[in-house]
């Protein structure tokens, strides 16, 4: 059974930075996609950025509008963890995040992707 476990989550000054991790078990990561998501109180979810990972190694992630330029995904497939760095941050980032996996995406990219696993979340807090 393939689970996903966030951690990395914490309270940060605007401005600060943190870096979110997602362990994948159950599952050796080969071909996927990877999605953060991220939903603030009273607030719909939103799709923060994925990751869409090749059997040959290359990597090709996409951001949200909100966060292009301050955020980054990464993964270290060795160790089965997907990462999002996360800098400049700001009080409209606090959240809930989470990460989500398709496992076996449609496509080559993860406009089609049925995020079937997802971590039970992290809690981001940024304070002005």
């Amino acid at each position: 059974q393939v689970q996903l476990v966030e951690s990395g989550g914490g309270s940060v000054e605007a401005g600060g930075s943190l870096r979110l991790s997602c362990v994948v078990s159950g599952h050796r990561l080969g071909r996927y996609c990877m999605g953060w998501f991220r939903q603030g109180t009273g607030k719909e979810r939103e799709r923060v950025g994925t990751i869409y990972s090749t059997n040959g190694g290359a990597a090709y992630p996409q951001y949200a509008d909100s966060v292009k330029g301050r955020f980054s995904i990464s993964r270290d497939n060795a160790k089965n963890t997907v990462y999002l760095e996360m800098n400049n941050l700001k009080p409209e980032d606090t959240g809930m995040y989470y990460c989500a996996a398709d496992l076996m995406p449609p496509g080559i990219t993860c406009g089609s992707a049925a995020w079937s696993s997802w971590g039970q979340g992290t809690q981001v807090t940024v304070s002005s």
